[in-house]
């Protein structure tokens, strides 16, 4: 199944750990959670992405998407690095709203 273009843009610009285009896909009142934290915002979410990015060193492969429906779609990465654990399969939930995402939801 393929992602809708808003989707593979931000996964892309996240492998690349390109924080203004992963932005640019985000809507302004935009949240991501990730480990039990909730960001609100493309302020307090650029400061995650930048943290996350150099936090661990690993790769990530894409193993599965989904369709939940029109607005939410769900895309299943495999992980193996130096984090935690050192191997991890993450579901990323996003919700779309006018062509950007609204949120995402990140977690096993």
């Amino acid at each position: 199944m393929s992602l809708p273009e808003t989707i593979t843009a931000y996964l892309a610009a996240h492998e690349a750990h390109d924080t203004d285009a992963e932005l640019r896909l985000l809507a302004p009142d935009a949240t991501v959670t990730d480990e039990g934290h909730t960001y609100r915002g493309h302020a307090e979410i650029a400061a995650w992405l930048r943290r996350s990015a150099s936090e661990y060193t690993y790769t990530s492969t894409l193993t599965g998407t989904e369709r939940v429906d029109d607005d939410h779609y769900v895309a299943t990465h495999h992980l193996e690095g130096d984090f935690p654990g050192g191997v991890v399969d993450l579901h990323f939930r996003f919700t779309l709203h006018n062509g950007l995402i609204e949120r995402l939801v990140i977690g096993p």
